[in-house]
């Protein structure tokens, strides 16, 4: 399922991420990789509040909608 789907204060496993090769690579920079534990921290205006390895990231949603937990 899409991380679009969890709900503030869940935390998943990343199983994969969906998409061109630019954005799973930008991704990858921010931390969001395969294996990685995130928990969304909140919902904003179509934007998603992450927490991924101690740091927290703003995503747009259509974004959280390719990677899969």
């Amino acid at each position: 399922m899409p991380l679009t789907m969890a709900k503030p204060g869940e935390t998943n496993t990343i199983r994969m991420i969906t998409g061109k090769d630019e954005l799973r690579r930008h991704l990858e920079e921010l931390g969001l990789t395969a294996g990685e534990r995130v928990t969304v921290v909140s919902e904003i205006a179509g934007n998603m509040i992450l927490l991924v390895r101690e740091s927290r990231i703003a995503i747009a949603k259509t974004v959280a909608s390719r990677i899969m937990i």
